[in-house]
This record gives structure tokens, C-alpha cells and sequence, in this order.
């Protein structure tokens, strides 16, 4: 039985098209495997957003080559935003890569993979290789993910809803890698999380690049609400689903419509993760980001009335192309008046084919790192005294499972996305319950199960 080695780098959006991916392999009768070294099949599915997901790709793909010459059928192939954006370029960088498959073309992958296997096999590859690159356009092609792995219990899953950017950040490569805005349909959105419902999946985050645009396009408002307040109500009335998550949305999609779901839909998990870049309306146009800082607030605060204990995390970048002094600070002084219960801080880094890569007053590495510790400093000063708040009460968790660094204990997650660690029978995993939190390291608590203490 032939073996497929599958690693990812990137988003959640990238490690649901791996899922697909291999439960492609499995129904072909493949296993999946995580020893690169006994694979007859390695793919590396990329990230383009940063330039060191890419530098990691290239160089893990690199330090296999030395695996050729010791078993000359195994496959190579780059997945993904990096094999979309780059191409031929991968194959002519590394001779030794035989696949360059695309963002739309991942239920292509299985196909190309055993033409190049029976090839190898035949020695028809032996003096002349002919890798194949695919990353042409492909209609429908929103609609190939909608698979899952099967064997074992998935508590919470992803659900990949649409597809696709149109809204031309200029310091993203996105919209070239992953291309226009396609939108799956809301009836097979649901039979999908139907489906996971029935074999135990008690939470799902739909994805989307963004996600609060679903369906703009091709579905009509219907009586004020937009298509993506219709599929969240629509997945809230499926039995065995607790808790309903999405990202990322945009300022720009943020309408009354969606605010108000939080105040009429339980399951809805009291978490929003929502990605503000800069807190400087200067920077903001320069990114073409369509909304001002005040607009971001505001939405935040609107938030916070209709869902009181709801937790706020972002996007942040620093060090763009002609960020002042002052723009910085703007930025730190909406981080103070949010409050974010949590950021990814990135320092700006320059991505070929985009405009902000060829902006004036690109700053320097070290300005960026004094700015990315800074922040980070900044935030830990406001969320550090949120997880010892939290110390002493009991709060309601979703158990996934065991936790990743210690499988001997149990790991959820609260509705407002904190993990907590505890002990508890691994009949636990799947269920709600409360449990009461002892002690925080400051970015994890840790408890016990409300009903153990009885």
C-alpha cells in the first residue's frame, strides 16, 4: 500500500485543502503517513503571505533531494499559494520536485501524482523528466473541499465556504494566489456539517479569505439578512452542533446584520476573530484597507453590546512601507481602546507582484522589530490580567481532545477561544461542561471539571 507524506504551512484555509487532499489519497488507498523518509509520495502544501513560509517550503524541499538517489520513485510536489504564484520557477529552482499543483487544483493532485508514479515505474522518466505544473484557473473549483478525513472523531472541524479575494490589500499576494471571490452554495455548506454532526463533530469554523463576503455575488439579501448571516442561521438549526466559528470576516462586510446574529444566535461562539492591520487611517489608505480606524471601533464596540462577554483578536502589521513614528502610536492607542483579548503581530514583509512592495520608505529590519516586540509587550500588559480574572471561576469548555503537549491530559476551549488544560477520562472528549479554572500561565489556564470537585 502506497504511503503519502502531506506537510503545510500556512493558514487554516491551507490545512483544510490538506485535509481534502488526503482523504483523496485514502479513498485511492493510500496511507498517510507522518515519516517523510518511508513516503512514496511527499507534498509540501505552501503559504505566499509571508516571505519565511516560503524560505521554510524551499528549504525542506531542498533537504529532500538527498532522498532520490536512495529510492528514485517517490514523488515530489509543491501544493498551494507558493506552487500557484511561482510556478515553473520551483521546478527550475529544484530539478528534483516532479508536481507544482495550484490553488485550484487540489482535486487534481491524486491524479497527477499516480500518472508521475506509473511513469517513474515504467523508467519512462529515467533520462528525460517531465514534471507536470498545474495552476491554471478552475471553474467550480470552491466546490472540490467539502471532504473529510475519515477514522476517529473530529470534535470541531473547518469548513471551507468559499473561495477566492477580491479585495487587493496592497501588501497581499492573495488575490493573485487564490483568485476572484467564488462562493459555495448554503444547501451543500450544510450537508457538509450535517454530515459532520452525524459521525460527532460538535463545532465548526467556516472559512473563507473573507469570510463575512460569502456568497455577495451569487445569493440575493433576504429580508435584510445577507448570505452569510443566512448560512450561519441555517448551520444553527443542525442538531449536534454546539458551537459555530468563522474566519476571517472584514470591516467592509461587517454589517448590522451579522452584530446582531451574536445577540439572537447561541451557538455562536462568543470569539470573533478580526484582523485590523494598523490603527493609522494614513497607513490603512495605504494598504487599501476601505474603512478608518474610528469604523473599526466602532463595529468592535457594537460587538461588545450585543454579545457583552465577547473576545476580540486581530491581525496587526508593523513596519509598513512610510509607517511614522506617529502612525505607530495610533496604532497602540487602538490597541488600548479595543482591548483585543489576543493579536497576531506581523512585521511587514515585502511580497513580489504587490504594490506595497514598491512603495517609498520600505522601513528597516531592525525599526520593524523594535516595533513587533513593542506591541507585543503592549498587548501582554492587557491580556495577562484577563487570564487572572479568570482564575477561581468556572467557565463552560468544549473538550477536543488530548492536550498536544501532554497527551496524558485533556485540552478545550472556551467560547471565547482560551485553551484550558485539565485531567478527566478521555469520555470527556466531545462534551460541554464547566470546569473550574485553578491557576494561568497567562496564555493557558488550567482546571478541573466542575463535576469531579462535587
Amino acid at each position: 500500500m502506497p504511503k503519502v507524506y502531506l506537510k503545510t504551512y500556512g493558514c487554516q484555509m491551507n490545512e483544510r485543502d490538506s485535509e481534502q487532499v488526503a482523504r483523496m489519497f485514502v479513498d485511492r488507498g493510500y496511507t498517510v503517513t507522518p515519516r517523510e523518509e518511508e513516503a512514496d509520495v511527499v507534498l509540501i502544501n505552501t503559504c505566499s503571505v509571508r516571505d519565511q513560509a516560503e524560505q521554510k517550503a524551499l528549504s525542506n524541499m531542498a533537504r529532500l533531494r538527498k532522498l532520490r538517489d536512495e529510492r528514485r520513485h517517490v514523488v515530489y510536489g509543491f501544493l498551494g499559494c507558493m506552487a500557484q504564484s511561482r510556478g515553473a520557477e520551483l521546478v527550475a529552482e529544484l530539478p528534483h520536485v516532479d508536481l507544482v499543483a495550484g490553488t485550484q487544483k487540489y482535486h487534481k493532485v491524486v491524479d497527477h501524482v499516480e500518472t508521475i508514479l506509473r511513469a517513474k515505474l515504467s523508467r519512462e522518466m529515467d533520462d528525460l523528466r517531465h514534471p507536470i505544473i498545474d495552476t491554471g484557473e478552475e471553474a467550480e473549483s470552491q466546490n472540490t473541499i467539502r471532504d473529510h478525513v475519515e477514522g476517529g472523531r473530529q470534535v470541531s472541524a473547518f469548513v471551507s465556504i468559499m473561495q477566492g479575494c477580491n479585495m487587493k490589500c496592497t501588501f497581499c499576494i492573495v488575490p493573485f494566489t487564490r483568485g476572484p471571490e467564488r462562493a459555495r452554495p448554503i444547501a451543500e455548506i450544510v450537508a457538509e456539517v450535517r454530515r459532520l454532526a452525524d459521525q460527532g463533530t460538535r463545532e465548526v469554523t467556516l472559512l473563507g479569505q473573507i469570510v463575512n463576503l460569502y456568497g455577495r455575488h451569487e445569493f440575493p439579501v433576504v429580508d435584510g439578512k445577507t448570505p452569510f448571516t443566512q448560512l450561519l442561521e441555517a448551520i444553527h438549526e443542525i442538531d449536534g452542533i454546539r458551537r459555530i466559528r468563522f474566519t476571517s470576516p472584514h470591516p467592509v462586510g461587517y454589517k448590522e446584520d451579522v452584530i446582531a446574529a451574536f445577540g439572537r444566535l447561541p451557538k455562536l461562539a462568543s470569539h470573533v476573530h478580526f484582523p485590523m492591520q494598523s490603527g493609522s487611517d494614513r497607513i490603512l489608505k495605504l494598504m487599501h484597507r476601505p474603512y478608518k480606524a474610528g469604523k473599526f471601533l466602532a463595529i468592535c464596540e457594537r460587538m461588545k453590546e450585543v454579545r457583552p462577554d465577547i473576545a476580540i483578536s486581530t491581525d496587526i502589521i508593523v513596519g509598513f512601507p512610510g509607517e511614522t513614528e506617529e502612525d505607530y502610536e495610533q496604532t497602540k492607542e487602538m490597541v488600548r481602546r479595543v482591548g483585543f483579548d489576543h493579536a497576531f503581530v506581523f512585521r511587514y514583509s515585502p511580497r513580489r507582484d504587490t504594490p506595497a512592495a514598491l512603495l517609498p520608505d520600505q522601513l528597516p529590519e531592525r525599526v520593524k522589530e523594535e516595533r513587533n516586540q513593542d506591541l507585543l509587550a503592549l498587548l501582554e500588559s492587557i491580556t495577562a490580567p484577563k487570564f487572572a480574572a479568570m482564575v477561581g471561576q468556572d467557565v463552560e469548555i468544549l473538550c477536543d481532545g488530548p492536550s498536544k503537549r501532554n497527551p496524558h491530559r485533556l485540552s478545550g476551549r472556551t467560547s471565547t477561544n482560551r485553551i484550558v488544560i485539565l485531567e478527566g477520562n478521555e469520555r470527556l472528549i466531545g462534551e460541554m461542561f464547566d470546569v473550574h479554572i485553578r491557576e494561568t500561565t497567562g496564555h493557558t489556564l488550567y482546571g478541573e471539571p466542575v463535576l469531579a470537585m462535587v
